[in-house]
């Protein structure tokens, strides 16, 4: 693990923007609506690559963001380099911090790389550029056999370590592991305390590249560098949940099982969609059993993760390759209840606990959850109870409490327990003992 990675980042709200499917796809756009996405509770707000992308093998009318064709310019289409500066400037007076997307296992066949180090590319058989994933045609890969390609790609992440205050990597497990540590080390003396997020990727993929001889990293292998992990260890577990393929049981035991194999600090990215993920609100219908699983978001441990849209419910998927804004004018807006649950988010608790899920209720389809503080920490509640129904039924159940009278943290109304047994109306709940 990152040896100076704090478990406070438990505690933190990511907000994830596009920038060209944002209203006007401008950074001035964002700036605008910079007072909104703070009163929702979010800390730190991550950005796509703003990067111009590449024309040749474009996919769409405008090319995939991870289709870098200058790591050091900014898609004009957005503003320029002083607008997103002055725009990082703006985030951090609102009291949050930036976070911007890097794109290091490939870039464009015409990159600016591509065009002045040819020498720094992988070649396939016929000596010509190519990629070791093939339905990635639009990108080349990197070799980083070559010592220069470490240096300009951490100069690179050094200038923009001046402006923002944590890098979420791209693929992360196809680029060596020793050069992410120092990475994370020469950054540390332009940005110290700079965050650093890894997109880790499904164990099918990691299996897929190791019988092609495509290296690749493990998760536990990337936590040295990183401070937070995509839970895409256990993804397809809850996917399948959704979908009815899966008892949720299966789901909750791989959340467990990340207790025990990954180290005392480590945080898992937690999120219910994203840009490469379906919509929330298209996969879960039912307004009663969205607001369990994203309450179970916000309290599973990890850090926190919504995409831009997901506060109004959209269910239209954004493109990555087209102009295709955001739906703000969704019919309905969950704002207030996110609001409720980042503040808490806030509760020391979440960030110094032990925890533990399992599925109870007749068909086994609600989550009772619990966070235990751990010993010596300085916590305002020894213990987090969650309850969520993610069928949103009501029923009566049988919990590990105390008969007594709480209070839920989310709606501040009474909860009795008696006989171990609570009356559940099918909304989440939240207990902080």
């Amino acid at each position: 693990m990152a040896t100076n990675t704090d478990k406070g980042i438990r505690n933190k709200v990511i907000y994830q923007i596009f920038t060209r499917n944002y209203k006007d796809g401008t950074f001035r756009a964002v700036e605008e609506d910079l007072g909104r996405i703070r009163a929702l509770g979010v800390d730190i707000v991550y950005f796509l690559p703003i990067q111009p992308s590449g024309t040749v093998h474009r996919k769409g009318t405008s090319g995939s963001p991870y289709a870098i064709k200058d790591y050091r310019a900014v898609d004009q289409t957005f503003g320029t380099m002083e607008d997103f500066i002055r725009l990082t400037e703006a985030i951090h007076a609102a009291g949050m911090q930036v976070m911007l997307d890097v794109v290091y296992n490939h870039t464009s066949p015409d990159s600016w790389l591509a065009e002045n180090h040819p020498e720094w590319f992988f070649r396939k058989e016929d000596g010509s550029f190519g990629n070791r994933i093939g339905d990635w045609w639009d990108v080349i890969d990197l070799d980083y056999t070559n010592k220069g390609l470490w240096e300009y790609q951490i100069e690179t992440l050094k200038m923009w370590a001046r402006y923002v205050d944590g890098f979420r990597c791209d693929v992360a497990p196809l680029v060596p592991l020793e050069f992410w540590k120092q990475a994370r080390t020469e950054v540390e003396t332009v940005r110290p305390g700079c965050l650093w997020l890894a997109e880790s990727v499904e164990p099918e993929f990691i299996t897929g590249c190791r019988k092609m001889g495509i290296p690749v990293l493990s998760d536990g292998e990337l936590y040295q560098a990183f401070d937070i992990c995509y839970d895409y260890d256990i993804y397809h577990d809850m996917a399948d949940v959704l979908y009815g393929e899966r008892g949720l049981s299966e789901y909750l035991n791989s959340v467990n099982r990340q207790e025990a194999i990954y180290p005392d600090n480590y945080s898992k990215l937690r999120c219910l969609e994203n840009h490469d993920r379906p919509r929330a609100a298209a996969m879960i219908p039912d307004e009663k059993a969205l607001r369990n699983w994203t309450a179970w978001i916000y309290f599973v441990k990890g850090t926190t993760m919504i995409y831009a849209g997901e506060e109004y419910c959209a269910k239209h998927h954004p493109t990555l390759f087209d102009p295709d804004p955001v739906e703000f004018d969704a019919d309905k807006d969950i704002s207030d209840f996110m609001v409720k649950l980042g503040e808490i988010r806030k509760n020391p608790i979440f960030a110094h606990s032990s925890f533990h899920a399992e599925a109870i209720g007749r068909n086994k389809e609600v989550i009772f959850a619990v966070h235990e503080a751990e010993a010596g920490e300085p916590v305002s509640a020894q213990k987090a109870v969650g309850i969520f129904s993610v069928t949103g039924l009501a029923q009566a159940l049988k919990i590990d409490l105390p008969d007594g009278t709480y209070t839920d943290a989310i709606t501040g109304k009474m909860v009795d327990v008696f006989e171990k047994t609570v009356a559940c109306d099918g909304e989440p709940v939240i207990l902080l003992l």
